[in-house]
């Protein structure tokens, strides 16, 4: 289950616009093999709402492109798929019976911007973004060389089957 809330009004945001992020986002589920049914929220924000949540979450007093709330834990440099098999949850990862992967808060308008910079499409930016953000869900990281190399072939690899190139 998806939950999209569109709180900013700089970018509009159409139905193809949810529904391929949602596709992309059920794609990604799928390869990381999470089986179960499972929930994530997405909020998109401009500029402002973004950079006032980093401040208040992480005390970074600056916007940014996206950010990933897990409410899963995983061991150092482990994935979902390396750590969690169907029947490992106890009921407080489950919300009415969904597993609750956590959140998502996507700054819309900082996507314009970046998607203009790399001159690619806001959707691609988007895309990207999204996809990036739901493997942060699933225990992907790149504070270190080996994880950011990890995760950057998944990201590609998993945008490639949507055919969103740069």
């Amino acid at each position: 289950m998806l939950y999209i809330d569109n709180r900013q009004e700089k970018i509009i945001v159409d139905e193809q616009f949810e529904s391929t992020l949602e596709n992309i986002i059920k794609y990604t589920l799928k390869e990381e093999k999470v089986n179960l049914e499972c929930e994530i929220s997405i909020l998109f924000v401009d500029n402002e709402a973004i950079r006032e949540i980093n401040n208040e979450q992480r005390g970074i007093d600056r916007e940014t492109d996206v950010l990933s709330f897990p409410m899963l834990d995983y061991p150092e440099g482990k994935v979902y798929k390396e750590v969690y098999l169907e029947n490992s949850f106890d009921d407080s990862y489950f919300d009415e019976g969904k597993l609750v992967l956590g959140d998502i808060v996507l700054s819309l308008e900082k996507g314009q911007v970046q998607s203009e910079e790399y001159g690619h499409s806001f959707l691609r930016e988007c895309c990207y973004l999204t996809v990036h953000s739901v493997l942060h869900l699933l225990g992907y990281d790149h504070m270190i060389e080996e994880d950011k190399r990890k995760m950057r072939e998944r990201e590609e690899e998993i945008l490639n089957k949507f055919n969103i190139i740069r």
